[in-house]
């Protein structure tokens, strides 16, 4: 694969991944600590309205095998797929904006509100590892997180080579030749990427609240242990609600 362009955005500092082993059990994380704007995905129009949150529906992501990747799809299209899997189908993407940025995307696959939440891994990461305030989640460095099947990524390297034989050159920028078209439209804050035509398979992408940083993704479940919601907490608003900036009194 090319190098993958990086667009320097205005950084949102955040935790990092933990890797260092401890001695704290899973059922000891608690998952308000990590995010406290998980309500977002379950809050009505009106609710979000009130509290200053513009809901943005861009359509559903064709999850041909159920394997989601939760990723910056610019730098990491290649990351390895969340543990957890899903039933394969098209399930709809919702942003949740405030301040002007994207502040969260959840990903839905059936209605009702989540009894429980829990933190989304990859292969390789074990919630029992976890210490303090860590968390696990994905670097972004090209200002964009997204939404997409693991199948997806062959995909986006078949289009790849599309714009190199179009181009005739090696030296492709996938944003450039690719995705800003389909970005600029939507005010550069989301696009329903479909990198080949005529196949199932596309990319949910959003631009990822500040900007670069480390971003928590959760699962949202139902009290049988059923999929809801998936949701990534962008860092932007504090207890679900856009009236006021964090920090701010």
């Amino acid at each position: 694969m090319s190098t993958w362009p990086m667009r320097t955005l205005r950084g949102l500092l955040c935790a990092v991944a933990a890797w260092v082993p401890s001695s704290a059990n899973a059922a000891e994380i608690d998952i308000s600590k990590l995010s406290s704007n998980l309500d977002l995905a379950s809050l009505g129009d009106a609710d979000l309205a009130a509290r200053s949150i513009k809901v943005l529906r861009i359509g559903k992501v064709e999850l041909t095998s159920g394997r989601i990747v939760a990723s910056d799809p610019l730098v990491g299209p290649d990351r390895a797929p969340l543990v957890r899997t899903v039933s394969p189908g098209d399930y709809p993407v919702t942003l949740y904006q405030a301040f002007g940025r994207i502040a969260a995307a959840s990903l839905r696959f059936a209605e009702g509100k989540p009894t429980r939440w829990e933190l989304a891994v990859i292969p390789g990461q074990d919630i029992n590892s976890l210490k303090g305030d860590e968390f696990f989640g994905y670097p972004v460095d090209a200002g964009l997180g997204c939404y997409m099947d693991a199948d997806s990524y062959a995909q986006i390297q078949e289009r790849e080579k599309q714009v190199q034989t179009e181009k005739l050159s090696s030296d492709i920028n996938y944003y450039d030749d690719v995705l800003a078209s389909e970005l600029e439209p939507n005010n550069n804050d989301y696009a329903l990427h479909r990198p080949i035509s005529g196949k199932r398979g596309n990319v949910a992408v959003f631009s990822s609240g500040w900007g670069d940083g480390f971003y928590p993704v959760f699962w949202g479940l139902d009290a049988s242990g059923r999929p809801l919601v998936l949701f990534t907490d962008f860092g932007v608003t504090e207890n679900a609600d856009g009236r006021r900036e964090p920090g701010e009194k």
